[in-house]
């Protein structure tokens, strides 16, 4: 009788303390300053889901200057990763660094099995990409990749009424514009330019920057397919404030009956993230974060017209950290399709190769033999 209350006992502290390590903010490491969209773990970690317990930062002026900024101490300022993981236990970490640095960060911690959230796209170049997609195989951590559009409510509701609802029919065009003014004219600091503007550190320009949303929405969207064709041309319209890399792409994507336009540019006059969904029937519209309009198709060219004001996405699905912290702690699994997920992001890698290779060559790249 004594025994059987002991191993309950020991099962019940057991249950208590998982539940318990489960509610705790996920441990996390910051790696790297230079990349601008750090500034939103920093806002995300009041939210509670998250700890960070270390960042890496050679940089020190950049590190003091982010520490004066969101209240940080220096002493969370660590000079290299091997210092991070020789004084903290993170449970995962997130990349903030050029783009070409991701790899770098996989090898460091993934065989520490210690997850690893990057900021988009995933790596500087295909190559990059499988190895990193085989270390996190091998070493079996989650690899996720972050978009803004990823935690789009409007997003989410194009998907619900194009594939649930079937509200405008099959799926015949996908057009994803992205982009902004470019680096420099919208004041990007200096940290961040000089690896955004380098064809190796950030694997190109307007192309790589932000042709991968588009890649990114319209796997999603094809669920996960490889387009049998791509076909891409890119110019360079600000040459003196981007001298080595591309500003301007237009991706083509052929598939068995749909095609995918992707619109990436340095170029815009106004900041953009949005998409047009085309079907038998009608369209969607996702003109950005919240708001969404659907025509359905009426006679030759009127339509009945519906819009949408949506509110921000329930947690975890509303912001990137709750969503990695979520995972981690296996509340959420990841599905091979979603936007976050490695497969996706491997199709995003491929198409943007093939995309670069094309332009270069002046010819269409086939994917699909």
């Amino acid at each position: 009788m004594f025994k059987q209350l002991a191993i309950l006992l020991v099962l019940f502290q057991l249950i208590a303390g998982n539940l318990l390590a489960q509610d705790e903010p996920l441990k996390v490491g910051v790696i790297g300053l230079t990349h601008s969209h750090v500034h939103w773990i920093f806002g995300s970690e009041k939210q509670g889901d998250i700890q960070i317990i270390g960042i890496v930062e050679p940089n020190r002026e950049l590190a003091q200057r982010y520490a004066e900024q969101h209240g940080y101490s220096m002493d969370l300022v660590y000079s290299s990763m091997d210092e991070l993981l020789a004084n903290t236990q993170p449970e995962a970490v997130t990349a903030f660094g050029s783009v070409y640095d991701h790899l770098k960060v996989v090898e460091t911690f993934a065989p520490k099995g210690i997850h690893v959230m990057v900021e988009k796209p995933l790596a500087a170049n295909l190559k990059q990409a499988q190895q990193m997609a085989d270390l996190a195989r091998k070493h079996q951590i989650h690899l996720l990749t972050n978009y803004e559009t990823t935690w789009y409510p409007t997003n989410h509701q194009a998907y619900e009424l194009l594939k649930k609802e079937d509200v405008v029919g099959a799926t015949r065009k996908i057009i994803v514009r992205d982009g902004h003014k470019g680096p420099k004219k919208i004041g990007v600091n200096q940290e961040f330019l000089e690896w955004l503007t380098d064809p190796v550190l950030n694997g190109g320009g307007a192309i790589t920057d932000f042709g991968c949303y588009g890649a990114n929405l319209i796997t999603w969207l094809m669920d996960g397919k490889k387009p049998n064709a791509v076909t891409a041309i890119t110019q360079q319209l600000q040459p003196e404030n981007n001298p080595l890399v591309d500003d301007e792409a237009i991706i083509l994507l052929q598939y068995d009956q749909a095609v995918g336009v992707i619109q990436a540019s340095w170029n815009w006059p106004i900041g953009r993230k949005d998409m047009e969904i085309y079907g038998l029937k009608g369209v969607i519209y996702a003109d950005n974060s919240s708001d969404l309009r659907v025509r359905i198709a009426e006679g030759y060219d009127g339509y009945d017209k519906q819009s949408y004001q949506l509110e921000k996405r329930k947690a975890p699905y509303h912001d990137p950290f709750s969503f990695l912290a979520a995972v981690v702690k296996n509340k959420i699994e990841v599905q091979p399709n979603d936007l976050s997920s490695l497969e996706n992001n491997l199709m995003v890698m491929e198409i943007l190769d093939a995309a670069i290779r094309s332009a270069k060559q002046n010819k269409t790249i086939k994917l699909k033999e």
